[in-house]
């Protein structure tokens, strides 16, 4: 193996694709070689808000609700409906033992259509 010399589909400069690159990719099964430079990756990544290759964060729309248990207001990342109730963290973790996810959403089993908002 050596290292190859790649041409960027997005600016058409020339980049070094290095045997450490190379062997990184096959260790992770990507069986095609990158099509643009580091560079225009790097723009690529910050455009679309990603901190990195996977799991990238983006703004989420949030809803307003009502908490089905104490009435408190809260937000949440989906759009609650009228026959399922809705919780605030503290809540929702309360009804899931404790393994809340610290953001409030409905949760995934059980509950009684009590949602008040």
């Amino acid at each position: 193996m050596q290292d190859k010399t790649l041409t960027c589909r997005d600016c058409g400069r020339e980049f070094l694709f290095s045997v450490s690159e190379q062997q990184f990719f096959a260790q992770k099964g990507f069986t095609n070689e990158p099509g643009r430079c580091p560079e225009c990756r790097a723009a690529r990544k910050s455009t679309r808000g990603e901190t990195g290759s996977f799991g990238g964060h983006r703004d989420r729309e949030m809803y307003p609700a009502v908490c089905a248990q104490c009435g408190k207001e809260t937000l949440v990342p989906f759009q609650p409906r009228l026959d399922k109730p809705v919780y605030c963290s503290d809540c929702y973790s309360s009804q899931r033992g404790g393994r809340g996810s610290g953001y409030d959403r409905r949760p995934t089993s059980g509950g009684g259509g009590r949602g008040r908002w």
